[in-house]
């Protein structure tokens, strides 16, 4: 165990606990109150712990908080993921991996995908679950809306979808099998208890041996390359690139494709913008070349 910084333990929770309302954890807000944010007493309820030990944290005197009153507390008081782990460290405790990775796409990142009106883009979380999506993307890669929720995951459409990697070879759908794979084994170490991850598991395993073959290659890390190659039905080859963002604290992605500017790509994205979703087929299939 490290060293209990118990000064900043203390600050850090006052000012997590005044940022949140009651309304927030589900509190009814009442008569006005002296000061902002949750009291001592409701975040000890929310936390299952006793008023006088919150307290006595808040004061800088309480005893070496447990694991589990730290889980606790970063439930009772909305932490995000980096707080979470300041929270941790605060305590001289190693964070404990986040349980499972969030599917609630940020306002902020759903306003931005409806501004790139031109631009394809995507929200993926740690497993490839497609989250959220603008018209571009439609129009790219076809109706993610269309697909059944359980399926509308891009390692299961690598490998078990209308085009399975494995019957369209080349050195790009490799490349790209591989990333999907590695990726899919990194959350799973991350996210060891997420039902969802070990569900998608199961699924492949069940359903392709292209997927089993390359999973036992036990490969968590693989060269990237953004450049991708794909050709489209309606407008053509296309040689775009394919940008991952991360979006803090989520355990998601933000996922952007563009074209060198004065490109034939950018030309066809600019003709696909003009087409819209009029022609989408009902899979998210691009044919990787």
């Amino acid at each position: 165990m490290g060293y209990v910084d118990r000064t900043q333990l203390a600050e850090f929770l006052r000012g997590r606990r005044s940022r949140v309302q009651p309304d927030d954890v589900g509190l009814v807000g009442g008569a006005r109150r002296r000061t902002p944010g949750l009291r001592r007493e409701e975040v000890a309820a929310l936390a299952g712990i006793s008023v006088d030990y919150y307290t006595r944290l808040e004061q800088a005197r309480g005893p070496r908080p447990s694991r589990q009153v730290l889980a606790a507390l970063a439930r009772a008081l909305r932490l995000y993921e980096a707080e979470r782990q300041h929270l941790y460290h605060l305590a001289g405790e190693v964070p404990e991996p986040p349980a499972r990775p969030s599917r609630e796409v940020p306002a902020g990142v759903l306003h931005l995908l409806d501004r790139l009106d031109d631009t394809p883009a995507y929200v993926i979380d740690a497993k490839y679950d497609v989250l959220a999506w603008n018209r571009m993307a439609v129009a790219l890669l076809g109706d993610f809306a269309a697909i059944p929720e359980p399926d509308r995951n891009i390692v299961w459409q690598a490998f078990c979808g209308p085009r399975p990697v494995d019957r369209y070879p080349g050195p790009d759908v490799d490349e790209f099998a591989e990333q999907c794979v590695a990726d899919l084994r990194a959350a799973s170490a991350r996210y060891p208890d997420d039902p969802g991850i070990r569900q998608l598991l199961d699924r492949l395993r069940a359903n392709s041996p292209e997927f089993v073959r390359r999973w036992q290659q036990h490969r968590v890390c693989v060269p990237r390359r953004t450049t991708k190659r794909l050709h489209h039905p309606v407008v053509g080859e296309m040689e775009l690139e394919c940008e991952p963002l991360d979006i803090a604290d989520r355990g998601q992605r933000l996922v952007v494709y563009t074209a060198a500017p004065g490109s034939r790509s950018a030309e066809a994205l600019r003709l696909l913008n003009v087409v819209g979703t009029q022609w989408s087929w009902p899979s998210p299939a691009p044919e990787v070349r």
